[in-house]
């Protein structure tokens, strides 16, 4: 498959360098020579210097013959003229970064006027993500997966753990609930688990349950979602915006913190209902004079990962409840890890992702028993796939637990979505045609079709 990435910021770098572990043929433009020859001598990628948005540019990296285009600049409109030109010299599918609000608002019809196929939009998707885990504690993360319909819960096995020391059967039997252990990660190792599987602290697990059922399933865990009712936002920005819109309907009391005059009045204008508080001094002195102590939530916007660490880090020595931090750099991500300041969220990390599910599902889309949704987990060493059950699947009317049929290592049958219900299996469930499976694997594992699950 030929790919052209347009744009090496932090999401172009990101996505060029899990891709390149992967048979693509890939080549990167960008107008910076330097970020150019830093990635080709990284990477086995071809490069050209230049602007995405010219014809003779993308003629040059093979737009002709490109399966497709993925346009990640910091300027909307370089992308969707880079996704134009490239799709009329040739280019098969296109996909872009959109991030002014003006231009998300009108995705629908930019991909009918430019011929887009996809479009990330990351800003409005942090935003997203942050509502979900606002109240959580900081040693687990919520994700909302088929239309929320599944709900990935990411957790560390803690000292005080109701899971630590237990297997995975016997979980499943005290807690009689709809949920399944999907991966783990243990020291930097991935284990697809069976039932024999012990939990240890310091596991970190990915937990699959029906949303119907996540309130009890948190409740079993251990788990309380804290009240929030004085939510901190530090930062101002588009992101800050978008989630102000999810928290409107929540009568929750808000109090934004930005340090740029011009935006407080903006802010001020378009949510009357909130406080709006100028930090133009010293980040700490600022989060004392506004009493952030007394805060449920605080989460922080700002576009300086190091500041974003500073206040996170002095609202955890303040007990705050609920700490959300956004951070881009990988190194940052794991040192809050270390003090188990885990609900973190990154737009590069985010834009990366859904651009590689972009990939795999265009590759797939002429296949049998295609792949129909594709995720990442378990820090991308493991992969959550959607397959549709047709006829010519091996493993028809087969109770999972039987030994005619069986899974590859570090395979796992997730759930069955069988006439919009959701299953969570167990080793009597069996797979029928028409229903849409839900499979998780090791990375390395490679899964392009249904029947290659089995040995």
């Amino acid at each position: 498959m030929k790919i052209i990435i347009v744009g090496l910021g932090r999401t172009g770098t990101t996505l060029v360098k899990a891709l390149s572990n992967e048979q693509y043929d890939i080549t990167v433009i960008d107008k910076e020579r330097t970020l150019v020859d830093r990635i080709t001598d990284k990477y086995n990628v071809n490069g050209i210097t230049g602007s995405g948005a010219s014809k003779e540019t993308l003629s040059s990296a093979g737009a002709e013959t490109a399966d497709a285009i993925i346009a990640l600049t910091h300027i909307d409109e370089i992308n969707l003229l880079s996704c134009m030109q490239a799709k009329a010299l040739g280019t098969r599918r296109s996909a872009a970064r959109l991030l002014l609000p003006d231009f998300v608002h009108e995705a629908d019809s930019l991909k009918k006027q430019y011929n887009i196929d996809y479009f990330v939009k990351p800003k409005s998707d942090i935003a997203e993500e942050i509502y979900r885990n606002i109240g959580m504690p900081g040693f687990m993360k919520l994700e909302g997966y088929w239309g929320d319909q599944i709900q990935i819960i990411d957790l560390n096995i803690l000292s005080d753990s109701p899971l630590l020391g237990k297997s995975l059967l016997e979980i499943k039997r005290s807690l009689s609930l709809d949920m399944l252990v999907i991966a783990v990660i243990r020291n930097d190792k991935l284990y697809i688990p069976g039932g024999d599987f012990i939990l240890m602290k310091g596991d970190n697990i990915s937990i699959a349950a029906a949303k119907e059922g996540i309130t009890k399933t948190l409740k079993s865990l251990g788990i309380t979602k804290q009240v929030t009712k004085n939510i901190v936002i530090v930062g101002g920005g588009i992101t800050g915006e978008y989630l102000l819109e999810f928290l409107k309907k929540d009568k929750k009391n808000i109090t934004v913190l930005e340090n740029n005059v011009n935006r407080c009045r903006e802010l001020m204008l378009d949510h009357p209902e909130i406080r709006v508080a100028y930090s133009g001094g010293e980040t700490l002195d600022v989060l004392e004079e506004e009493h952030i102590s007394d805060a449920d939530a605080i989460i922080s916007l700002t576009d300086n990962d190091e500041t974003n660490l500073v206040i996170s880090m002095y609202a955890w020595s303040l007990n705050i409840p609920s700490i959300i931090t956004r951070v881009d750099k990988p190194e940052h991500v794991r040192l809050l890890h270390k003090v188990n300041i885990d609900i973190t969220v990154s737009a590069t990390e985010l834009s990366a992702l859904k651009m590689m599910r972009f990939i795999r599902n265009y590759e797939m889309g002429d296949a049998p028993n295609e792949i129909g949704k594709f995720y990442n987990i378990a820090n991308n060493k493991a992969e959550v796939m959607e397959f549709n059950v047709t006829s010519d699947y091996k493993g028809l009317n087969i109770p999972l637990k039987s030994k005619t049929i069986r899974l590859r290592k570090n395979i796992l049958i997730t759930a069955i979505l069988r006439n919009d219900k959701l299953i969570i299996p167990s080793g009597d469930s069996c797979l029928k045609e028409g229903d849409r499976i839900i499979i998780t694997a090791a990375k390395s594992n490679q899964i392009r079709n249904l029947n290659e699950i089995h040995i």
